[in-house]
């Protein structure tokens, strides 16, 4: 059943909506509402069979929330134990997600406490390809979520805070610290993160650990939420070696009917194993000189050593430059706050496309959102406000521009790949800060609002942006922290990305590198 407005709701819901409905006629729209409400309350119980995403291997152990004494970096959300098939690409290994991922039969929380006890009925796709590629999804790793976390220092957030298996007075990174701990402190093979604006290369170079964006839309995004705009919103995985990342991406990479932001040039499939020890002679390697800007003297470094050491391999490396980089941050962020803003207003997976819209996740993220959106975290608030505020003085111009601007800096990027294979520059130009939890809530709440994580998305978010794939691996460790290089390459040839980084791989002590037995 539900709710019957009276007639002052009528007239505070127009009003809401920019409407005036004069005092004669409200009796008049409240009649035809009742009527519509009630089509609407017949159309919702009637027992009209809804297709959904084919469910492989329904039976599943309970699963459950781990102690202190099991989880000592506060990496985990859950464990579980669900087996896919015996044989496959990742036969053998262990997987895991970040708690923005549906896994049907385990919680998803989104990392906020007013989630809990919500359970999907389904997998997102890169669940269902991982169990079909013969991967044992073992848990849910920790996350910043809606309500904050702590990927960037002192900040609001429910759950532990993931500590850095190199120092725990160090920070992982977010919003898939959870992952990073959980790779780092060798728990698991391969976790699945989600990035936004760097959230799965930030952890990655943060914990040591390879971490992949995908060319935009290679990897299918049903059945994974954020609530950002869904433009910059990624999945892919993060692993201690290169050879488990392209396995995990080969599994996974794809057309997929369930998500309408693949565009008709992703591939059915996508071989990125065959070719993955073919060296890199020949190849031309372009730094990014915009990409060391305000970089920390030892991340550039060892970034550079690690070009030495790709040169050493008989890449051939060259300088490049493409000054829109670093002016990129404005056009993502002035999408960003209008795009949050619009999936806030319309629905967690938004509204307009032909596909499965998973009622029952929809309907608690909704509920949630009426009713304890005051519990998000302040700079998601920020965001709705700054998408408000845009909106109401710029009548839409700011989000059309930002999408349509987009091009533009594509093609720079382009350009500068049109000479050469692949880019490289530092994951993040600064190396893990100290955790150091704010005395007061005010001074939580200012930390949140401050522009203190620009230096961690400097080099990441524009690739959130133009859609270019981008590889965090890891080459090495100052004052006992790790520091990453970021190569980032022309779109699709995420399998190129790959073959560079295992040539680094093997010509380098690993374990030594990333500062983990594996």
């Amino acid at each position: 059943m539900f709710s019957v407005p009276d007639e002052e709701d009528v007239v505070a819901a127009a009003t809401a909506l920019g409407l005036h409905i004069p005092e004669e006629e409200v009796v008049h729209y409240r009649a035809a509402l009742i009527v519509h409400l009630n089509s609407f309350n017949e159309f919702v119980q009637a027992r009209i069979e809804e297709d959904k995403p084919e469910l492989l291997y329904p039976s599943r152990a309970p699963g459950y929330r781990p102690s202190n004494d099991e989880d000592p970096l506060g990496a985990w959300l859950w464990k579980c134990d669900i087996g896919g098939s015996d044989e496959g690409l990742l036969a053998g290994k262990t997987v895991s997600y970040k708690d923005h991922t549906a896994v049907a039969g385990v919680p998803l929380t989104f990392g906020s406490y007013v989630m809990e006890g919500f359970m999907p009925d389904f997998d997102a796709t890169v669940v269902t390809r991982v169990l079909a590629e013969g991967g044992r999804i073992v848990g849910k790793n920790a996350m910043n979520g809606f309500v904050g976390g702590f990927g960037f220092g002192g900040t609001i957030g429910d759950y532990d805070r993931p500590k850095n298996p190199h120092n725990p007075d160090h920070v992982t990174g977010g919003s898939s610290s959870g992952s990073g701990a959980a790779l780092a402190g060798n728990e698991v093979d391969i976790s699945f993160g989600g990035d936004q604006g760097g959230s799965i290369r930030i952890p990655a170079a943060w914990s040591g650990t390879v971490g992949h964006k995908p060319t935009f839309g290679l990897v299918s995004h049903f059945g994974i939420g954020f609530g950002s705009d869904q433009s910059i919103d990624y999945t892919g995985p993060m692993t201690r070696t290169v050879e488990d990342c392209a396995a995990a991406l080969q599994a996974v990479a794809g057309y997929d009917g369930y998500d309408p932001r693949q565009g008709r040039l992703v591939p059915d499939h996508m071989d990125v194993l065959s070719g993955l020890g073919d060296g890199i002679a020949g190849l031309r390697i372009g730094v990014l000189d915009e990409g060391f800007h305000g970089a920390e003297p030892d991340v550039t470094e060892a970034v550079m050593q690690a070009v030495d050491t790709l040169a050493s391999l008989g890449a051939n490396v060259v300088k490049v430059s493409v000054p829109e980089h670093a002016d990129i941050f404005a056009a993502q962020g002035a999408l960003g706050a209008e795009g949050s803003l619009g999936l806030f207003q319309t629905g967690f997976f938004g509204l307009f496309t032909r596909t499965y819209y998973p009622a029952s996740l929809i309907a608690e993220v909704n509920k949630m959102w009426a009713a304890d959106a005051d519990l998000l975290n302040p700079r998601t608030k920020l965001q709705y406000l700054a998408g408000t505020f845009a909106k109401k003085n710029f009548d839409g111009r700011v989000y059309a521009k930002a999408q349509n601007v987009r091009p533009t800096y594509i093609r720079k990027y382009d350009a500068a790949l049109a000479d050469v294979d692949v880019l490289v520059m530092p994951t993040v130009i600064v190396k893990a800060p100290r955790y150091s939890p704010p005395a007061t809530y005010l001074e939580n709440v200012i930390e949140n609002l401050s522009t203190a994580m620009r230096p961690a998305i400097y080099n990441t978010q524009p690739f959130n942006y133009t859609g270019h794939p981008a590889l965090a691996v890891p080459v090495g460790k100052s004052e006992g922290l790790p520091v990453s290089m970021q190569l980032v390459g022309r779109f699709f040839e995420d399998p190129l990305l790959m073959r560079v980084a295992y040539a680094f791989q093997q010509a380098v002590d690993w374990d030594d590198v990333i500062g983990i037995s594996v």
